[in-house]
Parts: structure tokens; C-alpha cells; sequence
């Protein structure tokens, strides 16, 4: 086995601290204060804490509520602070996933949490497919959103308008979508998690982090399987609709993110009236595990602003 390079190392090094953390709610044990809802026909668990204006965490792929434990405490001396687990996410026991899985569908769930705790308008702040799934929950629901801070949703559509995000989301299918639904499909989890870790963090990086590390993503591998095989993971985010959304936004873009999602961010930005851009310096997509503080000033500046 080749050895973690100094630069792989760095990567992957704020993950491997963030899992020593994963203490009082590790797989199969959940926290006493944990909550949980039933809107859309599914369970939903949640976090809540504090008081005053709402501010609700949506998670990305493979990840739960637990991925925003360094926000909560800041925020929640100002802010009603709401970390949930989407539909198939840990510690959720919704079975027997829709076919046509997607962030419209999530879009419906965070609604409906919403409505349900009465946290309307709320700031929301999604990271990749949570960030997805706000903005369509902005589009189709606008009243209950205050504001949005997104962190590299991946808005496809955006990309496949043009050659070169035609040609970088093409990369991203063949490499890592398409060989992911494939194992899924013949059974072969464990193999779809391993390609989904190598494409993101490089080779050897599954063995190399901490066992309660690899058993938090197999807490999440039922959503990862629902998207990667669901026939819409990617509903189309149009143009001329974004326009639309006038709310101030905060974008969170990594330095040195994934090539398909940087071209999303640079599609998207110019289609929100009311947005300002901050690229986080030395982060990848795994920007909240990588640079804890200095998104939690982004985020409270940004909040304390509106």
C-alpha cells in the first residue's frame, strides 16, 4: 500500500480529526437530546438549539447532522440553530427508496420540517446536495427562506450548457456516478463507498482513516445508493427560475474544489441578483470539516448582516 502523501495528508487530515469527535454518536447510539419528526411519510432526526431567528444546516451527500457539531454551539447563542438528517441519512430508518430520489424530493422533506416546527423564514445553509436542495426549496417554496448560504451545490444543468462543464461533468459521471450506481446495483456497497472515497480524497485514503470514519459513511451508504441510482439525482435548476431568487446569498466556493464544481459556482453566481462569493483559501469540497472557524465568521457575518 503506496503511503499518504504530505499533500493527500493535508487533505484528508481535518476528516480524520473530525472523526475522533464521533463520540456520543457513533453508529447505532444517538445522542439523548436528538429529535424526530414525520412529514412526507419519512422520519426525520434532528438537532435544535438556542434562540431567535432560525438558521437550519442541510447536509451533503454521505454525511448527517452530526457533520455541522462545530456550528451549532457559536450559532445557537443568537439564532434558533436546527442540524437535520435528510430522508435516507443517519440515524433515519426510511426504507425502500424512490426510484426518483432527487433534491426536488428533499426540497419537499425540508418544507415540511419547516412547517412542522414553524421555522419559517429561516436562513438556510446547505453544503452540496443540501445545498442543492435549498435551492430548490427557495424556488419553490421563497416565503420560508430568509436567506441562503450554499457551499458548491451541484447543479449540473448549469454545467452541461456549455462544452467545457459538458466535458468536466461528463468526467465526473463516467468516473465516479456511473461505476458507483453500477456496485450498488450488483450488491457490491462497500465498493461503491471505496470509488466514492478514492475519487474524492485519493487512493489508500479509505484504509488510512479511522475505523469510526469509515462507519460513519457506511451510517450514510442508503442515501449515497438512493442518488447514485435514482433516474433524477440531478433535476434541472433553470436559469431564468434562479434569477428569480432576489434573497441575499452567500456563496462558499473551496480554492481547490473539484474542476466540475468551481464551473457550477461561476454559472451560478451571476444568476443570483442578490449574492456575494467568498472562495475559502486552501479548502476543497470538504470545506466545513477543513475550515471549521473560518466559515463559522462567514456564516455569522453574513447572518448578523440580515
Amino acid at each position: 500500500m503506496r503511503k499518504i502523501t504530505a499533500f493527500l495528508l493535508l487533505l484528508i487530515l481535518p476528516v480524520i480529526v473530525a472523526a475522533q469527535d464521533f463520540k456520543v454518536a457513533s453508529v447505532g447510539e444517538k445522542p439523548s437530546q436528538l429529535k424526530n419528526v414525520r412529514v412526507n411519510g419519512v422520519e426525520l432526526h434532528y438537532l435544535e438549539n438556542g434562540k431567535g431567528v432560525p438558521v437550519i444546516f442541510v447536509h451533503g451527500g454521505l454525511d448527517d447532522y452530526r457533520m455541522w457539531e462545530a456550528q451549532l454551539k457559536p450559532l445557537s447563542e443568537n439564532y434558533r440553530v436546527v442540524a437535520y438528517s435528510r430522508r435516507y441519512n443517519y440515524p433515519n430508518n426510511n426504507l425502500n427508496a424512490r426510484p426518483d430520489h432527487s433534491a426536488l424530493v428533499e426540497a419537499e422533506d425540508l418544507a415540511a420540517l419547516i412547517k412542522k416546527l414553524k421555522l419559517k423564514p429561516a436562513h438556510i445553509v446547505g453544503h452540496s446536495y443540501g445545498a442543492l436542495t435549498a435551492l430548490f426549496l427557495a424556488l419553490k417554496h421563497p416565503k420560508m427562506v430568509r436567506t441562503l448560504i450554499l457551499s458548491e451545490p451541484p447543479a449540473l444543468s448549469l454545467a452541461l450548457e456549455k462544452p467545457a462543464g459538458a466535458a468536466l461533468v461528463n468526467e465526473f459521471l463516467d468516473n465516479l456516478w456511473k461505476p458507483a450506481a453500477l456496485a450498488f446495483n450488483n450488491n457490491e456497497k462497500e465498493k461503491a463507498l471505496r470509488l466514492t472515497v478514492k475519487y474524492f480524497a485519493g487512493a489508500d485514503v479509505y484504509e488510512q482513516v479511522p475505523q469510526n470514519m469509515r462507519d460513519y459513511w457506511r451510517g450514510n451508504i442508503r442515501e449515497w445508493e438512493a442518488l447514485t441510482t435514482s433516474s433524477n439525482a440531478f433535476p434541472v435548476l433553470r436559469r431564468e427560475k434562479v434569477k428569480r431568487i432576489k434573497i441575499p446569498v452567500l456563496m462558499l466556493s473551496g480554492e481547490r474544489s473539484l474542476k466540475v464544481l468551481k464551473f457550477i459556482d461561476e454559472e451560478l453566481k451571476p444568476l443570483l441578483p442578490n449574492a456575494e462569493r467568498i472562495i475559502v483559501q486552501n479548502a476543497t469540497h470538504d470545506m466545513w470539516s477543513e475550515q471549521p472557524d473560518t466559515l463559522k465568521k462567514a456564516v455569522l457575518g453574513f447572518l448578523d448582516k440580515h
